[in-house]
């Protein structure tokens, strides 16, 4: 039984390995997030988060569960979320860490939040820039792509908060007012994704086909669709070595790199620099100058680009057809 929160949660089988290549074991996941409590929490506080499950570690199998378990604590909070599909589900919303612990009994190895809260599920208050290296792109390329990202943000009114993805990218977080829909946030993801490929176009990329990306980093603007998710901050991903999404600061970009955050380095790490996102929530920007920005391009003939695949076709949504097949249907 762990304590926390005021709580009394059950962790099963504690020393199950997890992470193999140090050995590391459920428990000492549960020990990572109670470390780093105060940053995970505010990753995924009063957000709908789905269920990622790793009931056998991180290089057993995984599942999602968008639906928490009829069999829960009584003080489990929950928020009823709608798909693009229509149906509904009934999504852990964590209101204090032990939600998060709840939840990494189960297998949780990372979170992975809506970009909304509870309060208000259709207005997003987190727009995300997810840089997703193509296969044998260099980390030092994607770190390169990151600066122009801070650079565009700033140059519309924006602060980015950058971490690892504990993968193999770069996420940039931007608190802003929660006034717009999806639609528009997804929007002005697609007009920063393009303005970064038009300013580094050998290192970066909008593109949504991967036959059309090459040796790029790709700006995965659909990463603000609605039910889109990503891995948290904090959050531990699903490899041997158990690499954390970890926030770094801009000044620490060209040092950076994937292996300095681990399960085994992250508590030597709180305890120099501590919780590097405690300000994230000081400050909510406008969308006004990325919206302008895609009323540009708009107007210069760049419509809409492709959509998740579960997703209704949009107005004015380009054919959904690899453009290799689309030439040769032709």
């Amino acid at each position: 039984m762990v304590e926390v929160a005021g709580r009394e949660v059950k962790v099963t089988n504690p020393d199950k390995v997890y992470f193999p290549a140090r050995g590391e074991t459920k428990l000492d996941l549960v020990r990572h997030y109670l470390l780093v409590g105060d940053g995970a929490l505010r990753g995924v506080h009063r957000r709908p988060t789905v269920l990622k499950r790793f009931p056998d570690g991180a290089t057993g199998e995984m599942f999602f569960q968008k639906r928490v378990p009829a069999k829960r604590p009584d003080w489990l909070q929950t928020a009823v979320v709608a798909f693009p599909s229509g149906r509904t589900a009934e999504e852990l919303c964590p209101a204090d860490l032990a939600h998060v612990v709840w939840a990494v009994n189960l297998g949780c190895l990372d979170l992975n939040p809506w970009a909304v809260r509870k309060w208000d599920l259709d207005h997003p208050d987190e727009l995300r820039v997810d840089l997703d290296p193509q296969p044998g792109v260099p980390f030092s390329a994607v770190k390169e792509v990151a600066g122009v990202v801070r650079d565009v943000l700033v140059e519309h009114g924006m602060v980015g908060w950058p971490k690892t993805s504990g993968s193999r990218g770069i996420h940039v977080n931007v608190r802003i007012v929660a006034k717009w829909g999806f639609t528009d946030v997804r929007r002005a993801a697609l007009a920063l994704a393009r303005e970064v490929e038009r300013r580094v176009p050998h290192l970066a990329t909008s593109k949504w086909w991967k036959e059309e990306r090459g040796d790029r980093v790709f700006l995965d603007y659909n990463q603000n669709a609605r039910d889109r998710t990503v891995a948290s901050v904090y959050s531990v991903r699903a490899n041997p070595e158990g690499m954390v999404s970890a926030p770094f600061r801009w000044d620490e970009l060209d040092a950076v790199e994937l292996a300095d955050f681990t399960l085994a380095s992250m508590p030597a790490r709180w305890a120099d620099v501590g919780d590097l996102e405690a300000g994230i929530d000081d400050d909510a920007h406008s969308l006004k100058g990325l919206l302008e920005l895609a009323a540009r391009d708009e107007a210069e003939g760049l419509g809409d680009a492709p959509w998740p695949p579960s997703f209704p076709k949009a107005e004015g949504e380009p054919p959904r057809v690899q453009p290799s097949r689309k030439r040769t249907d032709t």
